[in-house]
């Protein structure tokens, strides 16, 4: 028999016998996929950030459909696609209240001086080689790597300083995590009190590197009549379960670092 003929019998028996091995073991193992898990996905807003704490949308709705994760875990669909995945699960929704992110810092180049950089724009790369480009070390350095991450587009750096538009806003948490000063955090949306600092000096050396800083005077607890402001470390921090947004703690705070902006607004146009 002519051995070109030969091989190519052989060849072809060693593919049917492969080919019936894969068949037999993909039956074997076969495990079968919940339909809801694909009805899931398709209401999914699709961005992959992982701010629900999943590896992405495919593992969220896998998650979702597992009873992993809650329905309402997406972060950047928010109340509708909550709504919408509830339905597909036959439970409801529970409507959570909305976050947005807040910086903690009012460092803007009005307000405290700014060094130049010609480097990599990215706070962590420049704070990682020991750069500091403001004179105070808490404040925001103003690189942008908030802003790169940002999938809405709702965070940008005005005048030295990142600054969120809270309409954009779907409360993801990637900012936060890339912010390595950490200074910002979410923030329930309708609590509009809130402190924007986080120098930890005491009052003489904040005033030395930042006209808008927190000079820990306790004028803001005082006002208080719901105990809802504290100076912890230094610097003023908001109960937001406990406080009643009155106001009266910003209206008296001398260094204007304790704001109470309108809803919708800019934390830019706010300050």
């Amino acid at each position: 028999m002519n051995v070109v003929l030969m091989t190519t019998l052989v060849i072809g028996l060693i593919g049917i016998i492969v080919g019936a091995g894969l068949v037999t073991a993909g039956k074997k193992f076969y495990v079968e996929v919940d339909p809801r898990e694909a009805a899931v996905r398709a209401e999914l807003p699709g961005n992959n950030c992982g701010a629900c704490g999943q590896a992405g949308c495919d593992a969220m709705a896998a998650a979702i459909v597992s009873g992993a994760a809650p329905v309402n875990g997406c972060p950047v669909g928010g109340a509708p696609v909550a709504e919408k995945i509830g339905a597909i699960m036959g439970v409801e929704a529970e409507a959570g209240e909305r976050r947005v992110a807040f910086v903690r810092c009012k460092g803007s180049c009005a307000v405290t001086h700014k060094n130049e950089y010609s480097g990599v724009q990215d706070c962590r790369s420049a704070l990682f080689a020991g750069i500091n480009l403001a004179d105070c070390d808490y404040g925001c350095m103003g690189l942008g790597s908030c802003v790169s991450v940002c999938p809405q587009k709702a965070i940008r750096v005005l005048d030295g300083v990142a600054a969120v538009d809270e309409r954009k806003c779907v409360g993801c948490g990637l900012c936060a995590k890339a912010c390595p000063k950490g200074l910002i955090e979410l923030v329930p949306e309708r609590k509009r009190v809130r402190v924007q600092c986080s120098n930890k000096d005491k009052g003489p050396l904040v005033r030395k590197v930042c006209s808008a800083g927190c000079i820990a005077c306790g004028l803001c607890e005082k006002q208080c009549g719901a105990d809802a402001i504290h100076v912890e470390g230094n610097v003023a921090h908001v109960d937001y379960d406990s406080c009643v947004q009155c106001g009266k703690c910003a209206a008296k705070c001398p260094a204007k670092v304790i704001t109470l902006p309108s809803p919708g607004r800019s934390e830019e146009a706010a300050s």
